[in-house]
C-alpha cells in the first residue's frame, strides 16, 4: 500500500505556512503506524509553481520553500529505517517555460538544445500548424517570436512547453535525471502523464471525436496524433531497463488515453514495461 503526499498542504515544520521535507519527516512514525508499505511525493522540485510543481524549472533542485536536498537525504534514510520506500513524481512530458533547457531552446533554430522541445513553423496563413487543443484550453500550440516558430503545450498555455523525446539527446537527459534520484535512494517513480512523450512527428489533425459529455473542448478530438504514440513502448523499455540496474526500484505510470485500460496494458505487458499503472477513468464511472 503506497501513501501519497502533497507537501505544501500536508506538515509545515517551520511556521511559514507551506508544508514541507521536515515536516513529512515529523510524521513518519504516524505514517509507518497506518501499515503502508511506502511514500508517494508529489513534486517537490524548484519551479514558478504556475501548476503547483508540475512545471519543473530544475529535476535535480530542490525547491526553497520544501527545503534543502540536505532534508530530502535524511528524509529518505529515516523512511528507509522504518522499512519504508520513497517514490517520487517524476514530469517528463514538460517541463516549465523557465527550466534552462526550454529558455536556450526558445531563442534560436540553432544550438545544442534548439531541438530538445516540439517547434513547428506556422501555416501560411500564420496559425498553428495542426488542431491539437491544450488538455486545460486554448490551442496546444503558442507562438514564439525569436524563433519565429510554435512551441507544443499539451498542458498549461505558455507554462509547460513539450519536450521532444524525438530527439536522443532528451531522452538521455530523461534517463540521466532518473539515474540522479535513484543513485540517491529513491525506491521507484510515479511517471506524470507516461503516454504523452511522444507525438506525432507528421503533426497531423486529430480526429473528431463523439464524446457522449464533453466539459471541455479537448474532449471532443480522439487524441490519437498527441499521446498515446507506438513509439513511446520503445522509450519505456529503456527506462524499465535503467530502473533494473536498481534492485527492487519500480515505476508506476499515469494514463489518460480514450482506451485507459488497453494503454495501462500496453504500458505494463512484460518485462520491458512498466511494473503498474493507473488511470482516473473509473472516478468517472456511474
Amino acid at each position: 500500500m503506497i501513501y501519497q503526499i502533497y507537501p505544501r498542504s500536508f506538515r509545515d515544520s517551520n511556521g511559514d505556512g507551506i508544508g514541507d521535507l521536515s515536516g513529512i519527516i515529523e510524521k513518519l512514525d504516524y505514517i509507518k503506524a497506518l501499515g503502508v508499505d511506502g511514500v508517494w511525493i508529489s513534486p517537490f522540485f524548484a519551479s514558478p509553481m504556475k501548476d503547483f510543481g508540475y512545471d519543473v524549472a530544475d529535476y535535480r533542485a530542490i525547491d526553497p520553500m520544501f527545503g534543502t536536498m540536505g532534508d530530502f537525504d535524511r528524509l529518505l534514510a529515516e523512511a528507509h529505517t522504518r522499512g519504508l520506500r520513497i517514490i517520487i513524481d517524476q514530469v517528463y512530458s514538460h517541463t516549465s517555460d523557465q527550466h534552462p533547457w526550454f529558455t536556450e531552446s526558445r531563442v534560436s533554430r540553432e544550438g545544442r538544445r534548439a531541438d530538445w522541445y516540439v517547434w513547428a513553423d506556422a501555416k501560411p496563413d500564420g496559425t498553428p500548424p495542426n488542431n491539437w487543443l491544450a488538455i486545460f484550453g486554448g490551442p496546444a500550440w503558442t507562438w514564439e517570436p525569436r524563433r519565429q516558430q510554435y512551441y507544443l503545450h499539451n498542458f498549461f498555455v505558455e507554462q509547460q512547453p513539450d519536450l521532444n523525446f524525438h530527439e536522443p539527446a532528451v531522452q538521455e537527459a530523461v534517463l540521466e535525471t532518473a539515474r540522479f534520484w535513484l543513485d540517491r535512494g529513491v525506491d521507484g517513480f510515479r511517471l506524470d502523464v507516461a503516454n504523452f512523450f511522444m507525438h506525432d512527428p507528421a503533426l497531423r489533425d486529430n480526429p473528431p471525436f463523439a464524446h457522449p459529455n464533453p466539459i471541455k473542448p479537448y474532449w471532443l478530438q480522439q487524441q490519437i496524433y498527441n499521446r498515446s504514440r507506438p513509439e513511446n513502448l520503445a522509450f519505456v523499455a529503456r527506462f524499465r531497463a535503467l530502473l533494473d540496474e536498481y534492485p527492487g526500484a519500480m515505476a508506476v505510470a499515469e494514463i489518460a488515453s480514450h482506451d485507459p485500460i488497453g494503454t495501462m496494458v500496453a504500458y505494463t505487458d512484460g518485462p520491458d514495461r512498466y511494473h503498474t499503472a493507473y488511470s482516473f477513468v473509473f472516478l468517472r464511472q456511474s
